[in-house]
């Protein structure tokens, strides 16, 4: 659906429209994993709603070397790797620009995973219904990453959620997860932060404190 002004206003009221949507899901039990940062706003109104523990999944694009906001893959837990091959020989990335730039995120995620979980394991997915939650979806790289990720982890059922995605994506992330569940897909795109009025930055002092209000953290 197309809209003149932004459809969200905030990352919480997003949630809480979304959470509607996946209300089915309430019956399986499931647990609901945020991309940090900006998707755990957003998965923490989704878990509230639905009763199920809150965690996180960290990803982290990988961006083109001389544009860094152009994702050409992403990096996800357990060595996940998503790249766009088409996209690398387009442009010339060379192999050594994208193992250093693969090295540089490793070391970031490394990071936020002590930072997020404090120092704890993931809760467990095996034989789970697992809802991945984002902010929005653009490419749809970081979300494979995602989903790569969860499905090492032998889960019964993987459901992509996001309030707003590119049709694009959608149609992609169809072929990972067995659903998608996405509010807005505007033909028109562009970046995510266009779909909220406010798109602030989410710290990692936030992210940290809503995992510890769901009990993940505990």
């Amino acid at each position: 659906m197309e809209t003149s002004s932004a459809p969200f206003k905030d990352r919480h009221e997003a949630g809480e429209r979304l959470a509607v949507a996946l209300e089915m899901f309430r019956v399986t039990n499931p647990i609901v994993l945020g991309l940090p940062r900006g998707g755990v706003p957003v998965a923490s109104e989704v878990a509230l709603a639905l009763g199920a523990p809150l965690d996180v999944l960290v990803v982290r694009k990988l961006g083109v070397p001389f544009r860094r906001e152009l994702a050409m893959g992403a990096i996800g837990e357990g060595d996940a790797l998503v790249v766009d091959n088409e996209l690398i020989k387009a442009l010339g990335v060379k192999a050594g620009d994208l193992q250093r730039i693969v090295g540089e995120e490793r070391a970031e995620l490394d990071r936020r995973v002590l930072r997020y979980r404090c120092h704890r394991p993931m809760q467990p997915l095996a034989g789970r219904t697992v809802i991945v939650v984002d902010d929005g979806i653009a490419t749809g790289s970081t979300a494979r990453a995602a989903l790569q990720v969860v499905r090492s982890q032998h889960p019964q059922r993987v459901v992509m959620a996001a309030p707003v995605a590119a049709p694009d994506a959608v149609m992609l992330l169809r072929h990972e997860a067995d659903e998608v569940v996405v509010l807005e897909q505007p033909t028109r795109f562009g970046a995510v932060g266009a779909w909220y009025e406010n798109f602030d930055q989410t710290t990692d002092d936030e992210v940290v404190r809503l995992c510890s209000q769901s009990g993940s953290t505990e």
